[in-house]
Protein backbone atom coordinates (compact mmCIF):
# COMPACT_ATOMS: atom_id res chain seq x y z
CA UNK A 1 0.00 0.00 0.00
CA UNK A 2 1.54 3.06 -1.16
CA UNK A 3 1.27 5.84 1.85
CA UNK A 4 1.19 9.02 -0.45
CA UNK A 5 -2.14 7.15 -2.44
CA UNK A 6 -3.61 6.95 1.00
CA UNK A 7 -2.63 10.77 2.20
CA UNK A 8 -3.73 11.89 -1.54
CA UNK A 9 -6.62 9.61 -0.92
CA UNK A 10 -7.44 11.83 2.48
CA UNK A 11 -7.11 15.20 1.02
CA UNK A 12 -8.98 14.31 -1.92
CA UNK A 13 -11.95 12.73 0.13
CA UNK A 14 -11.62 16.15 2.45
CA UNK A 15 -11.95 18.26 -0.76
CA UNK A 16 -15.04 16.50 -1.91
CA UNK A 17 -16.54 16.97 1.01
CA UNK A 18 -15.98 20.36 1.53
CA UNK A 19 -18.15 21.30 -1.79
CA UNK A 20 -21.12 23.28 -0.50
CA UNK A 21 -23.22 22.65 -2.76
CA UNK A 22 -26.26 24.01 -0.96
CA UNK A 23 -24.29 27.51 -0.28
CA UNK A 24 -23.13 27.75 -3.69
CA UNK A 25 -26.40 26.85 -5.65
CA UNK A 26 -27.98 29.06 -3.50
CA UNK A 27 -25.48 32.41 -4.02
CA UNK A 28 -25.37 31.38 -7.42
CA UNK A 29 -28.89 30.91 -8.51
CA UNK A 30 -30.89 33.01 -5.53
CA UNK A 31 -28.49 35.57 -4.45
CA UNK A 32 -28.98 33.86 -1.18
CA UNK A 33 -27.01 31.90 1.48
CA UNK A 34 -29.15 30.01 3.04
CA UNK A 35 -26.95 29.19 6.26
CA UNK A 36 -28.68 32.81 6.93
CA UNK A 37 -32.45 31.28 6.62
CA UNK A 38 -34.77 28.73 8.43
CA UNK A 39 -32.30 26.33 10.22
CA UNK A 40 -29.65 27.84 9.26
CA UNK A 41 -27.91 24.81 8.09
CA UNK A 42 -26.40 24.13 4.75
CA UNK A 43 -28.14 20.90 3.72
CA UNK A 44 -31.11 19.83 1.69
CA UNK A 45 -33.91 20.06 3.99
CA UNK A 46 -32.86 23.71 4.91
CA UNK A 47 -32.55 24.48 1.02
CA UNK A 48 -36.10 23.19 -0.07
CA UNK A 49 -37.76 25.04 2.46
CA UNK A 50 -35.85 28.29 1.84
CA UNK A 51 -35.44 27.63 -1.76
CA UNK A 52 -37.77 25.47 -3.00
CA UNK A 53 -37.58 21.41 -4.65
CA UNK A 54 -35.67 22.62 -7.61
CA UNK A 55 -32.87 23.66 -5.99
CA UNK A 56 -32.93 21.32 -2.93
CA UNK A 57 -32.70 18.07 -4.97
CA UNK A 58 -29.50 18.95 -7.17
CA UNK A 59 -28.16 19.71 -3.38
CA UNK A 60 -29.13 16.30 -2.22
CA UNK A 61 -27.49 15.07 -5.68
CA UNK A 62 -24.36 16.64 -5.31
CA UNK A 63 -24.07 15.41 -1.52
CA UNK A 64 -24.81 12.11 -1.95
CA UNK A 65 -22.06 12.12 -4.89
CA UNK A 66 -19.17 13.35 -2.66
CA UNK A 67 -20.09 10.74 -0.24
CA UNK A 68 -19.68 7.76 -2.78
CA UNK A 69 -16.64 9.39 -5.22
CA UNK A 70 -15.10 9.54 -1.30
CA UNK A 71 -15.93 6.37 -0.68
CA UNK A 72 -14.70 4.75 -3.71
CA UNK A 73 -11.42 6.88 -4.08
CA UNK A 74 -8.97 3.50 -2.34
CA UNK A 75 -10.83 1.67 -4.90
CA UNK A 76 -9.87 3.94 -8.05
CA UNK A 77 -6.24 4.36 -6.68
CA UNK A 78 -6.07 0.58 -6.17
CA UNK A 79 -4.57 1.01 -2.57
CA UNK A 80 -6.19 -2.16 -1.14
CA UNK A 81 -7.63 -5.86 -2.91
CA UNK A 82 -10.97 -5.19 -3.14
CA UNK A 83 -13.33 -7.32 -1.20
CA UNK A 84 -11.02 -7.41 1.60
CA UNK A 85 -11.02 -6.26 5.24
CA UNK A 86 -8.84 -3.50 4.40
CA UNK A 87 -9.98 -1.46 1.31
CA UNK A 88 -13.45 -1.57 3.19
CA UNK A 89 -11.48 0.34 6.36
CA UNK A 90 -10.13 2.34 3.48
CA UNK A 91 -13.05 3.37 2.00
CA UNK A 92 -14.84 3.93 5.38
CA UNK A 93 -11.94 6.38 6.45
CA UNK A 94 -12.24 7.90 3.35
CA UNK A 95 -15.77 8.38 3.75
CA UNK A 96 -15.56 9.82 7.12
CA UNK A 97 -13.03 12.51 6.17
CA UNK A 98 -15.95 13.49 3.15
CA UNK A 99 -18.48 13.74 6.10
CA UNK A 100 -15.95 15.57 8.24
CA UNK A 101 -15.21 17.78 4.86
CA UNK A 102 -19.48 18.45 4.63
CA UNK A 103 -20.23 19.30 8.14
CA UNK A 104 -16.57 21.38 8.53
CA UNK A 105 -16.19 22.46 4.98
CA UNK A 106 -12.86 24.30 4.12
CA UNK A 107 -14.44 26.53 0.82
CA UNK A 108 -17.78 27.80 2.92
CA UNK A 109 -16.19 28.85 6.10
CA UNK A 110 -15.97 25.78 7.69
CA UNK A 111 -19.95 26.08 8.62
CA UNK A 112 -21.97 23.15 6.89
CA UNK A 113 -24.65 20.70 7.21
CA UNK A 114 -25.42 17.57 8.85
CA UNK A 115 -24.24 15.32 6.39
CA UNK A 116 -26.70 13.00 6.29
CA UNK A 117 -27.22 12.44 2.54
CA UNK A 118 -23.44 12.38 2.12
CA UNK A 119 -23.33 9.56 5.35
CA UNK A 120 -25.89 7.60 2.72
CA UNK A 121 -23.39 8.25 -0.38
CA UNK A 122 -20.70 6.62 1.79
CA UNK A 123 -22.70 3.67 2.64
CA UNK A 124 -24.00 3.44 -0.95
CA UNK A 125 -20.32 2.87 -2.14
CA UNK A 126 -20.09 0.27 0.79
CA UNK A 127 -23.35 -1.56 0.90
CA UNK A 128 -25.57 -0.72 -1.90
CA UNK A 129 -28.76 -2.85 -1.62
CA UNK A 130 -28.38 -2.56 2.34
CA UNK A 131 -28.22 1.01 1.64
CA UNK A 132 -31.25 0.79 -0.18
CA UNK A 133 -33.19 -1.16 2.28
CA UNK A 134 -32.60 2.32 4.79
CA UNK A 135 -33.40 4.49 2.31
CA UNK A 136 -36.62 2.97 1.65
CA UNK A 137 -36.97 2.81 5.39
CA UNK A 138 -36.10 6.63 5.19
CA UNK A 139 -39.29 7.38 2.25
CA UNK A 140 -41.44 5.22 4.19
CA UNK A 141 -41.63 7.36 7.37
CA UNK A 142 -41.65 10.63 5.24
CA UNK A 143 -44.29 9.89 3.81
CA UNK A 144 -45.92 8.70 7.24
CA UNK A 145 -44.81 11.59 9.47
CA UNK A 146 -43.93 14.29 6.54
CA UNK A 147 -40.73 14.94 8.97
CA UNK A 148 -37.89 14.95 7.05
CA UNK A 149 -35.62 14.30 10.73
CA UNK A 150 -37.40 11.66 11.85
CA UNK A 151 -36.89 10.34 8.81
CA UNK A 152 -33.10 10.85 8.50
CA UNK A 153 -32.92 8.82 12.36
CA UNK A 154 -35.11 6.22 12.00
CA UNK A 155 -33.02 5.06 8.25
CA UNK A 156 -30.03 6.02 9.66
CA UNK A 157 -30.51 3.87 12.50
CA UNK A 158 -32.09 0.67 10.53
CA UNK A 159 -28.54 0.65 8.61
CA UNK A 160 -26.19 -0.89 11.33
CA UNK A 161 -29.91 -2.72 12.16
CA UNK A 162 -30.33 -4.25 9.03
CA UNK A 163 -26.42 -4.79 8.53
CA UNK A 164 -26.66 -7.30 11.53
CA UNK A 165 -29.75 -9.12 10.81
CA UNK A 166 -29.71 -9.51 6.98
CA UNK A 167 -26.14 -8.71 5.45
CA UNK A 168 -22.43 -9.10 6.30
CA UNK A 169 -19.01 -7.79 5.74
CA UNK A 170 -15.31 -8.88 5.71
CA UNK A 171 -14.71 -5.23 8.10
CA UNK A 172 -15.71 -5.02 11.81
CA UNK A 173 -14.54 -1.86 11.94
CA UNK A 174 -17.50 -0.91 9.28
CA UNK A 175 -20.18 -2.91 11.82
CA UNK A 176 -18.74 -0.39 14.87
CA UNK A 177 -18.82 2.63 12.08
CA UNK A 178 -22.25 1.53 11.33
CA UNK A 179 -23.60 1.88 15.09
CA UNK A 180 -21.38 5.16 15.34
CA UNK A 181 -22.86 6.92 12.18
CA UNK A 182 -26.58 6.12 13.45
CA UNK A 183 -25.66 7.90 16.73
CA UNK A 184 -24.35 10.42 15.06
CA UNK A 185 -27.25 10.94 13.07
CA UNK A 186 -29.30 11.12 16.20
CA UNK A 187 -26.68 13.79 17.43
CA UNK A 188 -26.27 15.56 15.12
CA UNK A 189 -30.09 16.23 15.18
CA UNK A 190 -30.59 17.02 18.63
CA UNK A 191 -31.91 20.54 18.04
CA UNK A 192 -34.56 18.91 16.16
CA UNK A 193 -35.18 16.47 18.48
CA UNK A 194 -35.79 19.58 20.99
CA UNK A 195 -38.11 20.82 18.54
CA UNK A 196 -40.46 17.65 17.76
CA UNK A 197 -40.74 17.19 21.64
CA UNK A 198 -42.05 20.75 21.66
CA UNK A 199 -44.52 19.86 18.84
CA UNK A 200 -42.34 22.73 16.61
CA UNK A 201 -40.70 20.68 14.08
CA UNK A 202 -42.33 21.38 10.88
CA UNK A 203 -43.71 19.24 8.28
CA UNK A 204 -41.46 18.94 4.79
CA UNK A 205 -44.38 17.06 3.11
CA UNK A 206 -48.03 16.95 3.93
CA UNK A 207 -50.60 14.26 2.31
CA UNK A 208 -53.49 14.53 2.89
CA UNK A 209 -57.25 14.50 1.76
CA UNK A 210 -58.00 18.27 0.30
CA UNK A 211 -61.22 19.95 1.75
CA UNK A 212 -63.95 20.53 0.22
CA UNK A 213 -65.03 23.37 -0.92
CA UNK A 214 -68.76 25.24 0.10
CA UNK A 215 -70.37 27.46 -2.20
Amino acid sequence: MNILNVGLAVVLAYLLGSIPSAVWIGKRFHNIDVREHGSGNAGTTNTIRVLGWATGIPVLLIDIAKGWLAATLPVFLHLAPQGSALITNLQMMTGIIAIIGHIFPVFAGFRGGKGVATVFGVFLALQPLLTLCSIGVFLVVLLISGIVSVSSMSGGISFPVFLFLFFDTPSILFKIFSIIAGIGLIITHRKNIDRLIKGEEKKLITLGKRKKSTS
